[in-house]
């Protein structure tokens, strides 16, 4: 098994990320990032999150969170662009592997996890 196939909760070590090696590799791009960072923020001054880790795989990007870090991810962001024309690139997988929202807008997959307090207007 190379290290493109593993699943991601099961790398450790890490390696540079900016280095020419991860060439081919899917990333998450800079607003991506600002977006999930944003609300992995909101969440640990929740105190419900309190690590992460992000994986740049061959055929996915994902983004790892943990309530402790000796545990395996609460959920995992993932990033695949072969998904981008049928369910959609993002998704939200769960701790058991039950994918809790898929879609083709970070923002509306992101949302299903995302327990910040939203205002109606009636």
């Amino acid at each position: 098994m190379s290290f493109g196939e593993t699943e991601p909760s099961q790398i450790h070590g890490g390696g540079s990320v900016g280095s020419a090696a991860s060439g081919n590799r899917v990333t998450f791009e800079r607003r991506e990032l600002d977006r999930i960072l944003g609300l992995y923020g909101r969440m640990v001054a929740a105190g419900e999150w309190r690590d992460y880790a992000i994986d740049f795989l061959k055929d996915r990007a994902v983004f790892s969170v943990f309530r402790r870090s000796s545990e395996v991810p609460i959920y995992r962001i993932e990033k695949n662009p072969k998904l981008a024309r049928r369910q959609g690139a993002y998704s939200v997988v769960s701790a058991t592997g039950l994918i809790v929202r898929r879609g083709h807008e970070l923002d509306r997959v992101l949302r299903s996890i995302d327990k910040s307090v939203s205002l109606v207007a009636v």
